[in-house]
């Protein structure tokens, strides 16, 4: 059985529609699927949320032999691309960073512990 990964058409005339399918090969354009995978919508203005498509089922999907049509390879393509973008563009969201003192302003603070530690021995002993 040879395994297609194509879309179905709905809507109606001049508002298409499609859904993006796993079928067989041989079955009609509007006929059963395998699995739906996504789904397009042309007339959307802003094509990124035009286009949904499970990318790790068409993953596994072509990995067991099934091939895209090519309109449906430019659209995978462009969802990966637009996916990689933005979690490469995106800026990493962090704490924001206690300003470091200067090396100086710390020594003292350290030496007056030191000190004080000192001074509470010698007390002790000579107690």
């Amino acid at each position: 059985m040879a395994v297609k990964i194509r879309m179905k058409r709905f809507g109606r005339i001049h508002r298409p529609f499609y859904r993006i399918c796993v079928m067989d090969s041989r079955t009609k354009r509007q006929g059963k699927a395998i699995e739906e995978v996504g789904h397009y919508d042309p007339m959307d203005p802003d094509n990124k949320r035009g286009v949904k498509i499970d990318l790790e089922r068409v993953d596994y999907w072509m990995s067991v032999g099934a091939q895209p049509s090519e309109k449906v390879a430019v659209l995978i393509r462009k969802v990966r691309e637009d996916k990689f973008t933005a979690t490469k563009s995106a800026p990493a969201i962090t704490a924001p960073k206690e300003p470091e003192k200067p090396a100086e302003e710390a020594a003292p603070a350290e030496e007056a512990a030191e000190g004080g530690e000192e001074a509470a021995a010698e007390e002790s002993a000579e107690g």
